[in-house]
């Protein structure tokens, strides 16, 4: 799938269909188009956007973008109990080659993506991940209000940072942890 980064290759892409229609336009209306396209209103700002991005050829800088956890699940009604019903997440989407294959789906609350599958090649149940985050009072009162009959975690001060553990039906373990001001 493109994303703005493939901006130019997508402006010739279009060029191309177009003249496949016996239709031409510039170079640079086809660049004008994408860049609508990604809802900006010039080429100049998707230029700047790709150059900030270091997307302007050799040399440009590494960039991580976000990691997405796969967690290893086995009952899909008890997941979405722990991380739709106690946890708060939605789910984005989900797959399946065909009917009665396992589930391979995304969840995701404020900002946080994890992948549940139910492949047994696709993670190791009983995994551990530090999930960094702001708000952690709120969020740590809210699971308490939720009265899960599994679990009530603590809210733990761990000197530089607050903490609070969670373990799904699965044995995997999630550390949402809030760093102190200092």
């Amino acid at each position: 799938m493109r994303d703005y980064r493939d901006a130019k290759a997508m402006a010739k892409a279009l060029r191309d269909a177009l003249a496949d229609h016996q239709m031409t336009i510039a170079h640079s209306e086809a660049l004008e188009i994408v860049a609508r396209q990604f809802g900006l209103a010039t080429w100049n700002i998707l230029s700047a956007k790709l150059e900030a991005a270091g997307t302007a050829g050799e040399g440009a800088e590494i960039a991580f973008e976000q990691a997405v956890p796969i967690v290893r699940i086995f009952d899909v009604a008890k997941a979405h109990e722990f991380y739709l019903g106690f946890l708060g997440f939605a789910v984005d989407w989900e797959h399946r080659y065909g009917d009665d294959f396992p589930l391979y789906t995304q969840i995701s609350r404020g900002g946080l993506k994890l992948h549940l599958s139910e492949h047994a090649g696709d993670a190791t149940p009983g995994g551990n991940m530090c999930v960094y985050m702001r708000g952690i009072r709120a969020f740590h009162k809210e699971l308490i209000a939720k009265n899960y009959r599994y679990m009530r975690p603590g809210l733990e001060d761990e000197g530089t940072r607050l903490e609070v553990t969670v373990i799904d039906p699965f044995n995997n373990r999630i550390r949402f942890m809030e760093l102190k001001e200092r």
